[in-house]
């Protein structure tokens, strides 16, 4: 018989990675991507980067880096509604603190599948294999977020930068 406090489902998953990824160094980089990620400033930032050095595509960069932080907007929105609790077991820890206390979906995830997506026909490399993986990860690392959370979050981010890239591409 399982005993109470046995993770089951998605936090028997998310306590599993926790147990395989934590490391001093892992937490350390998922913690600096947390930061990095967090309300979409740092795939902001990069944005504006891009829009300063790529003169010739300024507005197309500008319009990303808007899509970026409306794919987090858009996030937030479905959390409020949706108003998923963060993982609570004993069995996973909490690394990082967090905005709220709302978990679906990952607005890190839904903020760096957009950024992914939207930079990859920027810059003509595939950034989605780079990005979005050790983004998700890290959620999951760090014990903020379920499976479900993170997937769903790539999810809402792609769908999001994929609207958007295509607007930019059928315009050129």
């Amino acid at each position: 018989m399982l005993e109470k406090d046995t993770p089951r489902g998605e936090v028997a998953v998310l306590s599993s990675t926790q147990k395989v990824l934590k490391k001093p160094g892992t937490v350390r980089v998922a913690r600096g991507m947390s930061l990095f990620g967090e309300h979409s400033a740092g795939w902001f930032a990069l944005g504006l980067l891009g829009a300063a050095v790529d003169r010739d595509r300024r507005k197309d960069w500008l319009v990303a880096s808007a899509g970026v932080v409306g794919a987090h907007a858009a996030s937030i929105a479905v959390k409020r509604v949706v108003r998923r609790r963060r993982p609570d077991h004993p069995s996973v820890e909490v690394l990082v603190g967090t905005p709220s206390k709302l978990s679906f979906p990952s607005s890190h995830a839904t903020s760096t599948t957009a950024a992914a997506v939207l930079y990859s026909g920027l810059t003509g490399r595939n950034l989605v294999p780079a990005l979005v993986p050790p983004m998700l990860a890290s959620r999951l690392l760090l014990g903020v977020h379920y499976p479900t959370d993170v997937l769903a979050g790539a999810a809402l981010g792609g769908v999001v930068g994929g609207l958007i890239r295509r607007k930019l591409t059928k315009k050129r």
